[in-house]
């Protein structure tokens, strides 16, 4: 994976989307700042051709050739329109349009366009790809070298990396996607040529040469914004959390009931009454649109012992952008869970890759196969099919599978292997449960969560390699 991160230093962003700027009628900023201009940044920060004194070149070849990324930033900022302001111009007649302070020499109107504020100052973009350690070494030369993005007073810092920075990113993504409303231009194989050669007609012919000279440059792709929810959204991950120890895979009734409440506990004072999709009472939606409070288990692997590493919190779709702050603020805020038998640190995750068990990417890779790692409850009691499991998964906000197994005992290595009164509540009608394999036609990303023990973590499953389904 290859993730840049722009650190706006004055937490503000300035540039000019479409030339439109210098006729007063821009309202809105370019937001999220564009991939292309990254390219155009790091091709500045140390030249190209016989002009490079750090790297190459070849990095931006090989950059310029990415996919358009993810872009991880604050899905809402404030928009302000800048007042045209006078300059010195420094030719032509200086009979009219004189200044006092600047005798023969008039001004010239600037319209500077909009700038746009963010909530957070970082923007993360993301590839998912394989970086040689000799263009990400050569990137990091060319970052270091960035003073800022857009506009000259738009100062930033670059940072590259080879994983999410979990902390720095908001948790807004732009994602690519063909029905999206919101138009960016990316980079594309040859623009690094292409700005060779204004260059070399900048040097000739000077400022006439303009950018509006090159529409090759121009590389649209659309997007989706997190504001405006895809018609398959199915929810996101508001936090991910490691513990301090690892607890056994049995306890995850009990971790994820105290989860629950402390989360409940810190929202109610930081920012007042929970919502109702957190804990259920008075929720006028289905009930499988609640959050889903999640145990992260060690399995899959040889030595996988299914113990618990990491606590994730699941959002259902339709959350706005305030709420999921709000949710995200008081899952940060948990510090221990003390129950019955469990005293254990709580954390927010780091970039750190181990343990596994508690790194997003286990969890959330797209994959056409999915284990349940904790044993999924039946909705209702009755013969299991594909018929009854397919409604469980429309139920969970997934695809159909093609097909599936179940057994009582665990189907993946360490995978947890639980007693009825482990699974079943006090106080609540027994339901029978399974440990169930699925195949999807199409792969699907995680977290995939089955089963009518979905709030409390119950059902979640683990993502296995292609080379592994054929054994189910």
């Amino acid at each position: 994976m290859l993730a840049i991160t722009v650190e706006l230093l004055q937490g503000t962003y300035r540039a000019d989307p479409d030339g439109t700027a210098n006729t007063a009628s821009l309202t809105r900023g370019e937001w999220p700042p564009a991939p292309s201009r990254l390219l155009a940044a790091l091709v500045a920060a140390d030249g190209t051709r016989d002009r490079c004194r750090v790297t190459d070149g070849s990095e931006l070849e090989w950059f310029e050739r990415l996919p358009a990324p993810d872009i991880h930033a604050h899905a809402q900022p404030w928009h302000q329109v800048l007042q045209p302001r006078y300059v010195v111009f420094h030719k032509g007649n200086a009979e009219q349009s004189t200044h006092q302070e600047y005798v023969g020499r008039r001004g010239m109107q600037v319209r500077p366009g909009v700038r746009v504020s963010a909530r957070h100052p970082f923007v993360t973009y993301a590839w998912d790809a394989e970086v040689p350690q000799r263009m990400a070494d050569a990137l990091r030369r060319r970052a270091a070298r960035v003073g800022y993005l857009g506009t000259a007073d738009s100062p930033v810092r670059l940072r590259v990396r080879a994983a999410m920075p979990e902390v720095e990113a908001a948790e807004e993504v732009f994602r690519p996607d063909t029905g999206g409303t919101l138009e960016v231009n990316v980079p594309a194989a040859g623009d690094v040529h292409i700005l060779d050669t204004m260059y070399d007609q900048w040097v000739d012919h000077g400022a006439r040469v303009a950018r509006a000279q090159f529409p090759a440059l121009r590389h649209q792709v659309r997007y989706r914004s997190p504001v405006t929810p895809a018609p398959n959204d199915t929810g996101m991950v508001a936090a991910w959390l490691r513990l301090g120890a690892p607890l056994s895979g049995r306890r995850v009734t009990p971790i994820t009931t105290l989860f629950k409440q402390a989360v409940l506990s810190r929202h109610q004072a930081i920012h007042g009454e929970p919502p109702s999709i957190l804990h259920g009472h008075g929720f006028k939606g289905d009930g499988y649109e609640l959050a889903r409070f999640l145990a992260l288990p060690d399995v899959g692997f040889r030595r996988s012992r299914g113990r618990i590493h990491g606590l994730a919190l699941w959002l259902p779709p339709g959350c706005d952008t305030v709420m999921r702050q709000r949710i995200r603020d008081a899952a940060f805020a948990v510090r221990r869970l003390t129950g019955r038998g469990i005293d254990v640190a709580v954390a927010p995750r780091d970039d750190e890759k181990r343990p596994r068990a508690a790194d997003p990417r286990r969890w959330t890779r797209p994959a056409r196969c999915w284990i349940t790692a904790f044993p999924a409850l039946h909705e209702r009691r009755g013969r299991l099919d594909l018929y009854e499991v397919s409604r469980w998964c429309r139920h969970a906000g997934l695809p159909e599978p093609v097909r599936f197994r179940s057994a009582r005992s665990p189907l993946a290595p360490g995978a947890v292997d639980l007693a009825p009164v482990e699974v079943n509540r006090p106080g609540r009608t027994g339901l029978p449960y399974s440990h169930i394999a699925l195949w999807f036609a199409e792969p699907v990303r995680g977290p995939v969560v089955i089963g009518a023990g979905r709030q409390r973590g119950m059902g979640l499953c683990v993502p296995v390699e292609d080379g592994d389904e054929r054994d189910g």
